[in-house]
């Protein structure tokens, strides 16, 4: 056995330590802002005693200060403090592209929200798709932030898995592969009230590590709910949990034409890992008829990911029971409204818009429940928006990017008032069924989706 000096042990100890500590890099030396450019605004970024300070300022967009180098997989820890009345974030894994929008900072934003909403370290997608990871899905992240002091973030960016805490708390967790490397940028957000000129945000202590990072990453510590955006893939964790996919992404296996035994032969497409509706009028195909799955199923949770195209109209129905002697490729059962509310004249039929995107369709208008207002946050046609639907007994809701939108008790006596005054009246036992298949509608319209998947209870 080899032996050490006391003062050998010494300096062994001390190189230990020193390897430990290079395993962080400062990303602001405190005195100037070298290594760092301003991008998209005018808004003033300053220093003050080795805090970096964002000056909100009327007029201008918003404006980041971004990283000169690039970083892939890494650990980023920094301390922010905002005032109340200014929204603000951090960029991690972003680009700009002159050939994207002008050159617009966009990818992946940590939030920094002093507002009621308290979605600090929430995950924005800046200038691409609106917000993966809303803190309406985590209500114990939306305790971490403390306005009116320094808080604490820690930044884990490995793979394709993002997490954040703030002061510990667990915050964020989600799977995306969209971007793999890009800058760190801190936003001064654009304001548009006087009152919020001169309002600041401040960064210190900023610091990154991208070797050794299983030293440096909340090993074993609690996390926040994930949230996966990997394409008809499940991760780890929802293998754990039970979820399964309802389309395997390839094949018309599970699924087949309502009323009927095999899938339908025209109408609909399996292309590049989505399941097509194809529209008649653009493909002058025939229409062929809604789809439903095999099993039935009773309490669950479903998610998948839709687009819409141009003024389409499509749904997704539950507690379908099928009778063989209607025509096949209909089905009946309460449905998750899906369609272009802008362009689509069935948007302004119904009662208060109750047949718009997430509404159960003739019976529960769709609303931002998560945030308490109307804005339901659906990304625009052309881009692929998230659907959740949680049945467990009685008790339902429909999630849209992750915002509760509808939430109703089938077996209540509401419910079947509402029935009562809808073109489901006639209908007896409508939605009453303890099981049911699952149906996706053929409206005629081109729909595209993915990643449909699926757990029982």
């Amino acid at each position: 056995m080899k032996k050490y000096s006391l003062l050998g042990l010494f300096a062994l100890f001390f190189s230990f330590n020193a390897v430990a500590q290079t395993q962080w890099k400062e990303l602001f030396n405190g005195t100037d802002l070298k290594g760092w450019t301003k991008k998209n605004g005018e808004a003033e970024y300053k220093i003050i005693n080795k805090t970096i300070v964002g000056v909100s300022q009327l007029n201008t967009p918003n404006t980041f200060l971004c990283t000169d180098e690039t970083y892939s997989d890494f650990v980023l820890e920094l301390e922010v403090k905002v005032d109340i009345g200014l929204n603000s974030g951090i960029q991690i894994r972003s680009l700009s592209d002159l050939a994207i929008n002008n050159g617009r900072v966009h990818g992946y934003q940590i939030e920094i929200d002093p507002g009621d909403r308290a979605w600090s370290g929430g995950i924005y997608d800046e200038a691409r798709n609106g917000w993966l990871y809303p803190l309406s899905v985590n209500y114990q992240g939306q305790t971490a932030f403390k306005n009116g002091q320094w808080n604490k973030y820690h930044i884990e960016a490995i793979g394709s898995n993002l997490k954040t805490w703030i002061n510990g708390i667990p915050c964020a967790n989600v799977l995306d592969t969209q971007t793999a490397k890009g800058f760190i940028a801190l936003q001064v957000h654009q304001i548009k009230r006087e009152e919020q000129n001169g309002l600041t945000v401040q960064w210190k202590n900023i610091r990154i590590a991208t070797e050794n990072l299983k030293d440096v990453i909340f090993k074993g510590s609690e996390e926040a709910p994930e949230i996966s955006y990997l394409i008809n893939q499940l991760s780890e964790n929802e293998i754990r949990k039970g979820w399964r996919l309802l389309w395997d992404g390839k094949t018309t296996a599970g699924w087949r034409l309502a009323n009927y035994d095999k899938f339908p032969t025209v109408g609909w497409a399996i292309q590049d890992g989505v399941l097509k509706v194809l529209g008649t009028k653009k493909d002058t195909l025939v229409k062929s008829g809604d789809i439903i799955t095999d099993k039935e199923f009773s309490n669950f949770e479903l998610e998948m990911d839709f687009k819409l195209t141009k003024g389409a109209n499509s749904g997704l129905k539950y507690f379908v029971v099928e009778d063989r002697k209607k025509r096949a490729g209909t089905g009946l059962g309460p449905e998750f409204q899906i369609l272009d509310d802008k362009l689509h004249p069935d948007a302004k039929a119904g009662v208060n818009g109750n047949r718009t995107t997430g509404s159960l369709y003739d019976l529960i208008t769709s609303e931002n429940l998560s945030e308490d207002n109307q804005d339901k946050r659906i990304n625009i046609v052309g881009k692929w928006n998230k659907l959740r639907l949680a049945v467990h007994d009685g008790h339902v809701e429909h999630w849209l990017n992750n915002l509760k939108m509808v939430e109703y008790d089938r077996h209540s006596q509401i419910f079947r008032n509402l029935i009562l005054k809808s073109k489901y009246s006639t209908y007896p036992n409508f939605a009453q069924a303890v099981s049911g298949h699952l149906l996706l509608q053929d409206h005629g319209d081109e729909v595209h989706f993915r990643s449909i998947k699926i757990r029982e209870f």
